[in-house]
């Protein structure tokens, strides 16, 4: 393709596409969805229902006065057209007549009235009515009682009336009697009803939609205090609590779940800066003791045997890293188990007598004998359970005195199955008693030995993972027991 052939079409086609997509800066408008906001939703509401509410309130009273109104017009009526057919019967139709044509009615009358003979010819009226409302615009003359069902309404200008004609007999001749009512008046008010109508409800909803303006940013001041108060806290500051005494009903429920969460957060920065001190401290002896040995290997020179000799001490450290470092990898790997663990039921003293004898050859050398009493079944993981149990038995052998004695005890405690690991050595203070568990927490009387303080922290986080628990006894000088306890069935 050549340039001067389909430049343009080519130019084409690029606006096209670049006026299909999307821009990037559209897009992301679409993202950038505002959040509902609670008090513009409670304003709406109340004011929808307060001008609801009022709506049916002057719909009611529109009914009750206009309607009655109409109402009681019509009975007015029905009782002028009664009274006429009255007189014509008992007074003759001359006479009724000449009251009509006596009667001066205004362009403002309430009634207008026509008497027709048998030809429809006007035979009396009152003065002005041919002008203003003609013999042919009446309904056909019926009845009395059918004639006040229906009255016609007329209109000419602003002005409205009803409509109604009737026959009747004075002197053995038929006559026709119209009746015109004017009930402009009755329009007038009602639509001077509408008005105030429109008029009242757009006031209401104005003043509706302030007070609910005002009271709902009244009642949602708190959240604003709330979230003040919850910007104050930081890491350097989560020992302050929201207090939720404080605040009002419904948003105490939210301040003690704020409150238990920054309870949480401060034990696990607790933890963790513990946790960050002691793997430094931890880490910092075997480094240090690498780096002192290979410089001073270094000062001079030495005998093969000397270098063999820093070399193993090298190495001796180097395991005892790996140690850390597997066991860390260890408990994190068992912390962040999401899979089920692979339980299955077994012979708790087989497994027990096989951790036994393998510490029987350690302890033998420290002269401590190691026993087993008690039998069950154990639903656990195999390789889980000798671990923790292999720990435990670790820690009583390094830290029990020679003729000591140890005992792993087995028993069945309702719907658990514990094992109690138990020695006669020195013992624990109270005061450690509670951080036992708390990895590279080691108490003062274990600080001389090799180990990281990671054993006890590996057993209750498998312990954990079993859906058990893990509690510990000790008296100074008189020996500390280990309790695990593991549910019979899956939890």
């Amino acid at each position: 393709m050549s340039w001067c052939a389909v430049c343009g079409q080519r130019w084409t086609i690029r606006s096209r596409l670049s006026s299909s997509i999307p821009s990037a800066a559209w897009v992301m408008s679409l993202k950038r969805v505002e959040p509902r906001s609670i008090a513009a939703q409670l304003i709406l509401l109340f004011t929808l229902a307060a001008a609801l509410l009022l709506a049916c309130g002057l719909g009611v009273f529109y009914w009750i006065v206009v309607r009655h109104a109409f109402a009681e017009d019509n009975a007015v009526l029905a009782d002028k057209v009664s009274a006429l057919a009255a007189d014509l019967k008992e007074s003759g139709s001359a006479r009724v007549a000449e009251e009509l044509k006596t009667h001066r009615a205004d362009e403002h009358a309430a009634y207008w009235i026509r008497m027709l003979d048998s030809q429809g010819h006007t035979y009396a009226e009152t003065p002005g009515m041919n002008g203003l409302l003609p013999p042919e615009i009446f309904p056909t003359g019926q009845t009395v009682a059918t004639t006040l069902r229906s009255p016609k309404d007329y209109r000419r200008g602003a002005r409205l009336f009803s409509l109604v004609a009737l026959n009747e007999e004075s002197g053995g001749q038929s006559y026709t009697i119209q009746v015109a009512q004017d009930r402009s008046s009755d329009e007038q008010v009602e639509r001077n009803f509408t008005v105030l109508f429109i008029i009242v409800l757009a006031g209401s909803v104005l003043v509706s939609t302030l007070i609910a303006i005002t009271v709902t940013k009244r009642g949602l001041r708190p959240l604003g205090e709330m979230a003040q108060s919850l910007r104050r806290i930081g890491p350097t500051h989560l020992k302050e609590r929201v207090a939720p005494a404080d605040w009002p009903r419904e948003l105490q429920p939210l301040a003690i779940a704020f409150d238990e969460m920054l309870k949480r957060l401060d034990e696990s920065f607790t933890r963790l800066s513990q946790f960050s001190a002691d793997l430094a401290h931890e880490l910092r002896t075997p480094i240090a003791n690498m780096l002192g040995e290979a410089q001073v290997a270094l000062t001079r020179d030495r005998t093969p045997a000397d270098y063999r000799e820093i070399i193993e001490s090298t190495i001796g450290e180097c395991e005892r890293l790996s140690g850390i470092v597997d066991n860390l990898l260890f408990v994190a790997r068992v912390d962040a188990a999401r899979e089920p663990i692979a339980r299955k039921r077994f012979d708790a003293r087989a497994a027990v007598e096989k951790i036994a004898a393998f510490y029987q050859m350690i302890a033998d050398d420290h002269h401590v004998a190691i026993s087993c009493s008690g039998e069950g079944q154990i639903y656990a993981d195999p390789a889980l359970f000798e671990r923790a149990v292999s720990n435990l038995v670790d820690n009583a052998v390094r830290f029990t005195a020679e003729n000591g004695s140890i005992q792993i005890a087995l028993a069945e405690h309702g719907a658990n199955f514990e094992v109690a690991v138990s020695d006669n050595g020195s013992g624990i203070a109270p005061e450690h008693l509670p951080r036992v568990f708390d990895r590279f927490y080691r108490a003062e009387s274990s600080r001389s030995s090799d180990g990281a303080g990671l054993g006890l922290a590996l057993v209750k986080s498998i312990v954990d993972l079993h859906s058990g628990s893990a509690r510990i006894q000790s008296e100074v000088g008189r020996g500390t027991t280990v309790t695990l306890s593991f549910p019979n069935e899956p939890v």
